[in-house]
């Protein structure tokens, strides 16, 4: 199931490189996370949602790097641009190898179901 997305035969010449490049800075700073960890959280402060995640995984033994990026009053901008990215609208996004498995409900089902394997040591990736 493809997600619509104007397609760049609709977006004018003179615009795409401003579209390309729309904090690019943070999408990069998260796809480098994604390559160099196992497990990436993506969350923000004041959200629970992040939080139960977090705690979900510390509870399955599963290291993870955790990205934190503003609250409901900053940095919404900056994380406009990973919604755009990955199409998924809320926080947290979580990744596991890679691949975008929704957010906490979404992983806690994955954990229950034993489909994210507990990892047998810790690392200091968890934050």
């Amino acid at each position: 199931m493809a997600r619509s997305i104007l397609d760049e035969d609709h977006i004018h010449p003179a615009i795409r490189e401003t579209i390309a490049n729309h904090h690019a800075d943070i999408v990069r700073e998260v796809q480098a996370a994604i390559a160099a960890h196992h497990v990436v959280v993506v969350g923000m402060r004041q959200n629970p949602f992040p939080r139960k995640a977090r705690r979900a995984l510390d509870a399955a033994g599963v290291p993870y790097r955790y990205l934190e990026y503003g609250n409901y009053i900053n940095g919404w901008r900056r994380r406009n641009a990973l919604k755009m990215w990955t199409g998924w609208p809320t926080f947290p996004m979580v990744f596991v190898k890679g691949v975008l498995v929704g957010g906490a409900q979404d992983l806690v089902r994955l954990i229950d179901r034993g489909e994210l394997a507990s990892a047998s040591t810790r690392n200091s990736d968890a934050a």
